[in-house]
């Protein structure tokens, strides 16, 4: 009993800190952003279909032939000193129109102290989480269609508290060549806890995600727009530190309306010169700029910005995300072409 209640604060922070929909799943890691190119879009974008061999652990349809043979490495020092990173490589069979993928996405929540219910101090502890993930692609002859899946093994260890889990995600993309237009939508975590941290099981983080995307015509400029967890509506909540007191002293709570359901379930995201040597991306999220909005505050919550350099066989990525004026986060990654 002594350790269970530090393990509980764990399990309760690594919700919150994660900007998840806190508190209604495990293994909320998951559905971190997987590359610095992807956070610099606004997160969770799921239409880019070329060489940026990440976007596969986010979803399985964007898997392609210019894929092969490209290893990519991701870190970022997360919020609160977490440490999280991503790794991923592919490999194309049968003249293109298969593609394999495997990945590693990886948390580690660092270093805490222990205390009791009387609160003497029991010790330091960790707390980290892996996913290793397998992914297929097939590209469907004569259509426009691709299709996905990925298969991930979920380790997690918290304290004294393990728990291994499996998932699926299943991924579908529609791409139009002649006017550069592709959608995509993307089914995450859909799996079950295999052993739990202390006999109760817990569901998945999953999540489903409708994505547009389209190279402008006459601007070298694409475009993405996201709809992000469309499991679950509405997706707000009432903010607390946002009730109004009248001079009678009747309190009213924050009220959220359909329009803003809406947008908090938004991404915006373009990136300039998708496909040369050199690019730059912007990206926005309604939702996170708004659940960390502080009143009479600019902050930029919601925002980030990214580059993208080309050198020989190498791409270098980074991406600076704004979430308060306390706390932002930078994403460093670099793709290798080993062809």
């Amino acid at each position: 009993m002594k350790r269970r209640l530090t393990a509980s604060v764990l399990l309760l922070y690594s919700c919150c800190a994660l900007a998840q929909l806190g508190g209604e799943s495990t293994y909320q890691f998951l559905n971190l952003v997987s590359s610095p190119r992807q956070a610099a879009l606004g997160g969770k974008i799921i239409t880019n279909f070329d060489h940026d061999v990440t976007e596969a652990l986010y979803n399985p349809a964007s898997l392609n032939y210019r894929m092969h043979n490209q290893l990519a490495v991701n870190y970022s020092s997360y919020l609160g000193g977490i440490g999280y990173g991503t790794a991923a490589y592919a490999y194309t069979w049968d003249r293109r129109l298969q593609t394999f993928h495997f990945g590693v996405t990886y948390i580690n929540y660092g270093s805490f102290d222990g205390y009791d219910l009387n609160g003497l101090f029991t010790g330091t502890f960790s707390g980290n989480e892996v996913a290793l993930s397998g992914t297929y692609n097939y590209d469907i002859p004569r259509s426009d269609f691709y299709i996905g899946g990925t298969f991930k093994v979920i380790t997690s260890a918290l304290e004294q508290y393990n728990s291994i889990g499996v998932a699926v995600d299943l991924g579908v993309m529609y791409i139009n060549e002649k006017i550069d237009f592709h959608a995509a939508l993307s089914v995450r975590n859909i799996g079950t806890q295999i052993t739990t941290y202390a006999g109760t099981r817990e569901q998945l983080p999953f999540e489903v995600n409708l994505g547009l995307s389209q190279l402008l015509q006459n601007v070298p400029l694409r475009w993405h727009l996201t709809f992000e967890n469309l499991q679950k509506w509405p997706i707000a909540s009432s903010n607390p530190a946002r009730a109004t007191t009248d001079l009678d002293g009747n309190q009213t709570q924050e009220s959220v309306g359909f329009f803003n359901e809406v947008l908090r379930h938004t991404i915006l995201g373009a990136e300039l010169f998708p496909d040369k040597g050199f690019n730059l991306r912007v990206g926005y999220s309604f939702r996170r700029g708004e659940e960390l909005r502080i009143e009479d505050s600019r902050s930029f919550a919601g925002l980030s910005f990214g580059v993208g350099i080309k050198m020989g066989r190498i791409r270098f990525n980074y991406t600076h995300a704004r979430y308060s004026s306390a706390t932002n986060n930078n994403f460093f990654g670099l793709q290798i072409d080993l062809q």
